[in-house]
């Protein structure tokens, strides 16, 4: 008889759960260091979101869902006039922070952009702190979205450490949703059983597939699906916060759990055997290492792993700016990562699939000297076919030690060199970039270089005089952390 029924012996909370929610609810941030770029790390994901309101395939996404709806207490979504429901509002702010693939990076076995949930923790603390105004009590601080940041950092950093859901088909915002969820609903003052309910609700939906992210299909769901995501984890916050039960099991269950169904294969060749093999491992505790060492995108606007690609043929433009028709070859140097993520050939589609190609984005710059957002539009690509000329003689090797540092602790290297060689033998020297401007390393030179891209994304939207009010704002870090979040959020009202 015991052959034909399950035992239904409900189980604790996956481990797994349970320490997300106890370093929600029970860590202190007290690193100095996380708190800064944390707000560093605001400027930038907001300039970026600002930035991309100039861009009408955008833009059509934003608004609420039925023209004309009145919300109490409206979220703001930056750069608008638009007051949204948190969710809705959540989604937007995603969609602008994410679409012109500009904010910050996360590397490891999973990739990500960590600063994509901003947009769930701005709209649920600026709808929550007006609800509390309106009842006479004091809203959400700015510190309070700053903690949030270094938290969701946090989860979804520590999770890709040694996880990578690319492998087995799964886009990086199922890391989004999960760790909007987990501070989210810590905004909206979860219990502890409230949390855990609210993050297995994350793990049990069906997950984003990369589909949208690779040749053949690149398109611009991949600009829009972590604000998918962020709005997602606000919604089953809120679902939990209405005290619905959680799914204790949802990784691990034997046949049904996301483990058995999601993440036991590496590839439609090979199943993985060893059960230990597909449950998630931890290389460190839940901290604030991630927004310490997150990676911004500053001189570029493209896809992290060619980011120093992109620096390497700045340096080369001048030694090649007048000789592009009598180049023979040109050999980029790269890691695995790259070469798996955006190494590709033929034609590109749409502007979501050049700032995907590596060769295109090593291509611009070599012969324009930039690479900025309107280089990958449909006109300039179809107005310059040097681009494509160029990228049909590259050839793209793979460096073991680039691959290996990569993934190094003490390293996390994102190496790329470009070297050209001439139809009379001569070539370029191989010019390597082992580091981004935007990487730990080098924040001296990369702050005040995200300062002024800042200050330049602000322009876009607002007067210099408000722009200026913003900035000055931003730049105190004790000003900004007092600063009530509805007074920080009136600023970037149209």
């Amino acid at each position: 008889m015991s052959a034909n029924v399950d035992i239904n012996k409900r189980p604790d909370y996956d481990v797994e759960l349970q320490k997300i929610a106890d370093y929600v609810l029970g860590y202190k941030i007290e690193s100095q260091e996380a708190l800064d770029t944390a707000r560093n790390c605001l400027m930038d994901t907001l300039g970026c979101g600002l930035l991309a309101l100039r861009f009408p395939e955008c833009t059509k996404h934003l608004g609420p869902q039925v023209e004309g709806t009145v919300v109490p207490h409206g979220a703001r979504v930056p750069g608008t006039s638009f007051r949204l429901d948190p969710v809705k509002a959540a989604w937007d702010i995603g969609c602008i922070i994410r679409w012109l693939d500009y904010n910050d990076t996360w590397l490891a076995a999973e990739w990500g952009h960590p600063s994509d949930n901003l947009g769930g923790i701005l709209a649920i603390a600026d709808h929550l702190s007006q609800k509390r105004q309106a009842a006479g009590k004091p809203p959400l601080t700015m510190r309070d979205v700053l903690e949030g940041m270094v938290m969701a950092h946090e989860i979804q950093g520590v999770l890709a450490l040694e996880n990578s859901f690319n492998r087995v088909g799964l886009d990086h915002v199922v890391l989004v949703k999960v760790a909007s969820t987990a501070v989210v609903a810590k905004l909206m003052g979860a219990d502890r059983e409230q949390l855990l309910s609210a993050l297995s609700h994350a793990w049990a939906d069906g997950q984003s597939l990369r589909t949208y992210r690779h040749a053949p299909n690149a398109g611009s769901r991949k600009s829009w699906a972590a604000g998918d995501a962020t709005s997602r984890g606000v919604r089953l916050a809120d679902i939990a916060m209405r005290g619905e039960m959680g799914i204790p099991g949802v990784l691990t269950a034997p046949q049904w759990g996301f483990y058995d169904v999601l993440f036991s294969k590496t590839n439609k060749d090979q199943q993985i055997k060893d059960e230990s093999e597909r449950k998630f491992k931890f290389t460190r505790d839940y901290g604030s290492y991630v927004m310490e060492n997150v990676l911004f995108k500053i001189s570029f606007p493209a896809e992290f792993h060619a980011q120093t690609a992109c620096e390497a043929a700045v340096i080369l433009h001048p030694q090649v700016k007048g000789r592009l028709d009598e180049i023979d070859r040109i050999v980029i140097t790269t890691h695995e990562s790259a070469i798996r993520i955006i190494s590709k050939s033929g034609k590109l589609a749409n502007p979501a699939d050049r700032d995907h190609c590596l060769q295109y984005m090593a291509a611009v710059p070599l012969a324009f000297g930039s690479l900025v957002a309107e280089h990958y539009e449909d006109e300039f690509h179809e107005a310059n076919p040097i681009i494509d000329e160029l990228r049909e003689k590259m050839e793209v090797v793979e460096d073991e030690r680039f691959t290996r540092e990569y993934l190094e602790a003490d390293k996390r290297s994102i190496a790329n060199g470009i070297q050209v060689f001439f139809k009379d033998g001569t070539s370029t020297e191989n010019v390597i970039i082992e580091y981004p401007i935007g990487h730990r390393r080098r924040r001296q030179d990369g702050i005040p270089l995200l300062e002024a891209k800042f200050k330049a994304n602000l322009m876009t939207r607002f007067p210099a005089g408000r722009s200026q009010a913003i900035f000055a704002l931003c730049k105190d870090q004790a000003a900004l952390e007092a600063t009530p979040v509805p007074e920080f959020m009136d600023l970037f009202v149209i």
